[in-house]
């Protein structure tokens, strides 16, 4: 049973920063010699990021992760709102007749967590089955739409929530890690909302809101870790917020082995990747965006909408993907899309999506 997407929903905070702004605020700046200054400044105009939504920074130079994490609550559950909110109103359906919620992320920790505020907030039903996606990195979406599509999958009248929320701007790193100066560069603050159902209820509502754009309908999911790539990139909390580990070999090994492993999976799904009319690639970055053009053959126009979303946003990790299938839903289109998403592990995941004028 495919899984249908009937509303959806994203939330940024109201502080906007230009890279210039950025750059500027970037831990390292403080103390940087002139030389290495300019190689901030060649790193930030690089990144492919021009704009990006952060929280308002701590007032301490480098907070502990204690205090990163009392900064994280309360902001989340802010952008998780008004994202689900919108989410529920595109849709066309009562926070009430949500029966399972899913909340993804991978920048805050704490229990009860922002999905039990959540359902007060909205309201949700007390009885709301909760299910929480943690740690997973930048493609945690797609692991959420995957048990998304298992509930409605058990049970047809299934109504899902699912809220991705990151706040990558809490954890800022200082030093001249260059992991640490690549990711100040590239991330940033958001959330993305989904409301999805079996196709029972999807013809019930109509798609609500969505009926006068392209639905979308996820089809198939796959994942995969590449081989020898466990230590390229990894995500470790210490005493000073979460470090991100980005080797810069990543982009060569998803050149070399992604599309191999994509021509295998897409063949027992009865498909080529010519036959892909469209794109959602989660954008990493810049390089990640050119190793999966190589080697998928592709078009730097075919993943307009990933380096859109990547320069008037940044990358927000697990909720970046929300974003570009919210503008991939704007446009006209009735063939296949394959999203992408790359976490820790080296991993890889997919999601088949089709797209239906109306649902």
């Amino acid at each position: 049973m495919p899984l249908s997407v009937i509303g959806l929903g994203t939330a940024v905070p109201q502080g906007r920063l230009s890279q210039a702004e950025a750059l500027a605020l970037a831990p390292q700046m403080a103390t940087a010699s002139p030389r290495q200054q300019r190689l901030l400044e060649r790193i930030y105009q690089r990144s492919g990021v021009n704009y990006r939504h952060c929280i308002p920074p701590s007032v301490s130079p480098n907070p502990s992760t204690a205090e990163r994490m009392r900064r994280y609550q309360p902001a989340a559950l802010d952008l998780a709102q008004r994202a689900s909110r919108l989410a529920l109103d595109d849709a066309g359906i009562e926070a009430s007749a949500i029966t399972h919620l899913i909340t993804v992320s991978c920048t805050g920790f704490g229990a009860p967590g922002f999905d039990l505020a959540l359902i007060a907030s909205l309201p949700l039903s007390m009885d709301v089955a909760r299910t929480h996606v943690g740690f997973m990195g930048c493609h945690g979406a797609f692991n959420g739409l995957r048990v998304a599509r298992a509930f409605v999958e058990a049970d047809p009248r299934a109504c899902v929530l699912l809220c991705a929320v990151e706040l990558c701007s809490l954890h800022l790193q200082a030093g001249w890690n260059p992991d640490h100066i690549v990711a100040n560069a590239l991330f940033a603050d958001g959330a993305g909302a989904v409301v999805a159902v079996g196709c029972e209820v999807a013809r019930e509502h109509g798609g609500g809101s969505t009926s006068k754009r392209s639905g979308l309908q996820l089809i198939a999911s796959a994942s995969t870790v590449l081989p020898g790539s466990e230590e390229l990139m990894g995500w470790t909390i210490g005493d000073h917020g979460f470090s991100m580990v980005l080797s810069s070999q990543v982009p060569s090994r998803i050149a070399a082995h992604l599309r191999p492993w994509l021509d295998h999976w897409l063949a027992g799904q009865g498909l080529t990747l010519p036959e892909l009319e469209t794109w959602a690639v989660h954008p990493g970055g810049p390089r990640i965006l050119r190793a999966v053009l190589e080697s998928a053959a592709l078009q730097a126009a075919q993943v307009d909408l990933s380096t859109e979303v990547l320069s008037q946003f940044g990358n927000m990790s697990s909720a970046t993907i929300l974003f570009i299938l919210e503008r991939l839903r704007m446009r006209a289109g009735s063939g296949p899309c394959l999203a992408l998403g790359f976490g820790p592990g080296l991993t890889v995941e997919a999601a088949l999506l089709l797209r239906q004028e109306c649902l």
